[in-house]
C-alpha cells in the first residue's frame, strides 16, 4: 500500500496550497512577518520540551571556585573578587578535641577569617605503616569543624613543621630508613615515606580544598625550608610537584621563610606564591617586605607567621613581647593592606613527650617546656588575655567583622587543695621494667631499639680487671642523647648533661661496685635547626680508664601507659628514679569539673599523669613553668575517684606534696643549666 506522500493527487493538492499561501502572503508582508514569529517559537518550544525532556536532563552548569594572586594588581582574587586575610594559628595536635568548637569559635569572634594550622606526620603514622586519625588526631574532624564556622584555612602539611615538637613532626623511625644526612633532601627514602604519607594523608585533604567546596585557599609547601643548610632545590621542586598532583588549581600553593636574601634563595621553588615571616622586632615591616618584592614579581604582601611571643624552653626566661609594640607593628602591616597570620592566635599544650628543641650553631641544645602558652591573646587554658581584645578592637577598627555573638570570658579554674603522695615502685624493681631488655656487646641508640620517647636503662656488670680498689677512675660517655644520671648499685653518683659529654667524670670504683647503670632521658628532639636527625641515647662505646665496657643490657621505659600501677600497692621508701601516687575526689558541690593545674614546687624534675593521661614533663628545679595544665575533662566528677601519679627523677620534698591550684606559674625563678 501505497503512503499517503507517495499518491500522486494528494501531492497535487500540496502543492496547490501552497501557492495559493504564498500569493496570499506575497500580498500581506505584515501576515508573513506574523507567520515567521509564530513558527521560530513553536520551534523553541518544541526544542526546550525535548532538551528538558525524561530522557534528556543536564545538570545546571555551576560557576567555578577559584582563589588565585593578581600579580599586577598585588592581590588574592577569590572568585574573582579582591580578598585578604587574618588568620590565626592553632594546632589541633595541642588542645584535646572537646575543646577545639570553643577556640575556633573564639578566634573568629575576634575578627579572624581564617585559621592556620600544621599537620603532624609523627602523630598520625607513629610507626611505619601504622595510622591514627581518632580521637585529637581527627583532622577531617578539625577541618570541618573550621569550614562550619565559615572561616578559610591555611593548611601546612609540612611534611617537616618545626613547631616545637619533636623532630618538626618528622616520624622518629624515619631515623632507621633514611641515610645519614638524608632527612629534607632529594635522598629517594625519604621521598619515598613522603610520598607513601601523602597518598594516605591527601584523600582526606582534597575535599576541603576550596575549588572543591571546600574552605582550604592555602596549602603551603615544606615549612621554613630557607633555614637548613641543604638548600636542595631539586627537593623543593619534586615536592612542589607532588603536592600540584593532588592539589592541582583547586587551592594556592605557597611557601614561607624568615625575611633575609639567603633564606629566601633556598626557601623559595618556582611556581609557588613566596611569604616571609617575622615578628614585632623594631622597624622591620617595608624591610622584611622588601625582601620579598626582590624575589617575587608582583603579588600580594604576607606574613605568614607574625609571632605575639616566643616558644619557652627550660632554664630559659620567657621572651614576652609588648602588646604596644605588637599592636602597632600590626596596625602597620594592615595599612599596608598585608594579609597577616598571627602565630600563634591558641596555643595550647604538649601533653606527653612530644615537645622539641632547639640547637643552632654554636649553641647549646635546649629543650622546650611543656606548656605552649606562647604568651598569645587566647592562654593555654582558652581563655581571652588583653591582647585578644586588643586585637579585635584594631580588627573592628580595620573594618573585618568581629563578632558579639559570643563573649569570651574567662572560665572557673577549680582550686582543689593540698595531696599527699605515696612511694609506689623504683625503675629498679622489676616489675616497673614494662618491655623485655635488649642485651648487646655495644650500646643502641632508642630509635635503633624502636623506642620513641621517655628513658632507657643502659646496665653493664663490671669485671674484676674493671674494678680499681680505693682509686678514682675516669667515666667517659663521648655522645649523651639528652641526659646521663649515673648509678653504681642503684646509687646514684652523677648527672651529666648533654653539653658536658666526653668530658670524663671521676668515679670510686672499689670491689663492692658489681654493676653501672647509666639512665638517658630523651629531652626532645631538635626541631630548628641543622640538626634534626637527632639520635637519643648512647651510641659509641662507653670507656671505664682504659676498659671499653659492655656487654650492655638495656631497658626501655618509654612511658605509654601507667594502667599496670593500679595493682602496685604503696611501700614506705623507695630508690630514685620512682614512681608516686595519690588519689582525690572533687567537692561534692561541683556541677562538673574545672580545669586546674598541678603545681609541684618542691619536687625537682619527672613526669606527671593524671587519670592515665600524661600531661606533661614538669622540671621546678630550673624553671621557667611551674604548672602543669589539667583540663577538666581529664577529670572524674564526684563521686569517682581520681588518681595523679608522678615519676619524680632527682629529689621529693620532706611533706610529699603537691597542690592543685586555680592559677597558672609558667615564669618561675630560673635556674641557667643549658
Amino acid at each position: 500500500m501505497s503512503s499517503l506522500f507517495e499518491n500522486h493527487e494528494t501531492q497535487s493538492l500540496i502543492k496547490k496550497q501552497k501557492l495559493r499561501w504564498n500569493q496570499k502572503l506575497s500580498k500581506c508582508p505584515f501576515i508573513a512577518v506574523i507567520f515567521g514569529i509564530l513558527l521560530l517559537a513553536l520551534i523553541y518550544i518544541l526544542y526546550v520540551l525535548i532538551r528538558n525532556g525524561p530522557e534528556s536532563k543536564e545538570t545546571p552548569k555551576v560557576t567555578e571556585r577559584t582563589f588565585i594572586v593578581d600579580y599586577e594588581r598585588n592581590e588574592f582574587l577569590k572568585d574573582g573578587q579582591v580578598f585578604r586575610y587574618v588568620s590565626g594559628s592553632i594546632h589541633y595536635f595541642r588542645v584535646p578535641k572537646p575543646y577545639w568548637k570553643d577556640r575556633i569559635k573564639k578566634m573568629k569572634a575576634a575578627g579572624l577569617n581564617a585559621v592556620s594550622t600544621y599537620v603532624e606526620w609523627s602523630l598520625h603514622e607513629p610507626y611505619p605503616g601504622v595510622y591514627n586519625f581518632e580521637d585529637d588526631a581527627d583532622l577531617e574532624y578539625f577541618l570541618k569543624l573550621i569550614q562550619d564556622e565559615g572561616m578559610y584555612l591555611l593548611l601546612r602539611p609540612g611534611p617537616y613543621i618545626s613547631a616545637e615538637r619533636d623532630m618538626g613532626g618528622l616520624p622518629f623511625w624515619l631515623l632507621n630508613v633514611v641515610p645519614k644526612n638524608g632527612l629534607r633532601t632529594n635522598d629517594p627514602s625519604y621521598k619515598y615515606y613522603i610520598a607513601k604519607w601523602f597518598d594516605i594523608l591527601m584523600p582526606k585533604i582534597v575535599p576541603f580544598l576550596y575549588g572543591n567546596g571546600g574552605n582550604i585557599i592555602m596549602v603551603q609547601v615544606e615549612n621554613e625550608y630557607g633555614f637548613f643548610y641543604a638548600c636542595d632545590h631539586q627537593y623543593m621542586i619534586w615536592l612542589r610537584d607532588l603536592y600540584q598532583s593532588y592539589i592541582k588549581s583547586k587551592a594556592l600553593l605557597y611557601t614561607t621563610d624568615m625575611a633575609g636574601d639567603n633564606f629566601l634563595k633556598c626557601g623559595t621553588v618556582a611556581d609557588v606564591f613566596a611569604t616571609v615571616d617575622f615578628g614585632a622586632w623594631g622597624d622591620i615591616v617595608n624591610q622584611s617586605f622588601q625582601y620579598i618584592k626582590e624575589y617575587q614579581n608582583g603579588g600580594p604582601l604576607v606574613n605568614s607567621e607574625y609571632y605575639i611571643g616566643w616558644g619557652s624552653y627550660w632554664s630559659k626566661k620567657v621572651d614576652v613581647t609588648s602588646s604596644d609594640t605588637y599592636l602597632s607593628t600590626l596596625k602597620e602591616m594592615l595599612a599596608l593592606n598585608a594579609s597577616v597570620n598571627i602565630f600563634i592566635f591558641f596555643g595550647g599544650t604538649n601533653f606527653g613527650l612530644t615537645t622539641g628543641a632547639a640547637k643552632k650553631s654554636n649553641q647549646n641544645y635546649t629543650p622546650s617546656v611543656t606548656s605552649y602558652d606562647f604568651t598569645a591573646p587566647l592562654n593555654e587554658a582558652g581563655d581571652p588575655t588583653e591582647n585578644y581584645f586588643k586585637i579585635k578592637k584594631l580588627l573592628e577598627e580595620t573594618n573585618f567583622a568581629v563578632s558579639n555573638d559570643i563573649l569570651p570570658v574567662p572560665a572557673p579554674k577549680g582550686n582543689y587543695g593540698i595531696l599527699k603522695m605515696q612511694h609506689l615502685v623504683s625503675f629498679f624493681d622489676k616489675v616497673a621494667q614494662r618491655i623485655k631488655p635488649v642485651e648487646s656487646d655495644v650500646p643502641l641508640n632508642f630509635e635503633i631499639m624502636g623506642i620513641n620517647s621517655g628513658f632507657v636503662m643502659y646496665e653493664t656488670i663490671l669485671t674484676n680487671d674493671q674494678k680499681f680498689v680505693n682509686a678514682p677512675v675516669n667515666l667517659t660517655i663521648s655522645k649523651i642523647r639528652d641526659q646521663a644520671t649515673i648509678f653504681l648499685n642503684q646509687v646514684r653518683v652523677n648527672i651529666i648533661p648533654r653539653k658536658y659529654e666526653n668530658l670524663p667524670v671521676s668515679l670510686n670504683i672499689n670491689s663492692t661496685v658489681q654493676k653501672i647503670s647509666i639512665l638517658i632521658e630523651n629531652q626532645g628532639r631538635i626541631n630548628l635547626g641543622n640538626e634534626i636527625e637527632d639520635r637519643k641515647g648512647i651510641f659509641e662505646p662507653v670507656t671505664l680508664g682504659d676498659h671499653v665496657l659492655g656487654p650492655w643490657k638495656m631497658i626501655p621505659y618509654p612511658l605509654n601507659e601507667t594502667s599496670w600501677l593500679s595493682n602496685i600497692e604503696p611501700t614506705k621508701n623507695t630508690v630514685l628514679p620512682s614512681f608516686y601516687k595519690t588519689t582525690f575526689t572533687l567537692p561534692d558541690n561541683l556541677s562538673k569539673p574545672l580545669d586546674t593545674y598541678l603545681d609541684p614546687t618542691g619536687w625537682k624534675k619527672g613526669v606527671a599523669f593524671v587519670n592515665g593521661i600524661n600531661i606533661g614533663r614538669y622540671w621546678p628545679a630550673v624553671g621557667p613553668q611551674i604548672t602543669l595544665y589539667v583540663p577538666a575533662l581529664f577529670l572524674i566528677p564526684y563521686p569517682g575517684v581520681n588518681s595523679i601519679i608522678m615519676l619524680e627523677l632527682e629529689g621529693v620534698p620532706k611533706n610529699m606534696s603537691i597542690s592543685l591550684v586555680d592559677k597558672p606559674n609558667l615564669d618561675g625563678n630560673v635556674i641557667p643549666i643549658f
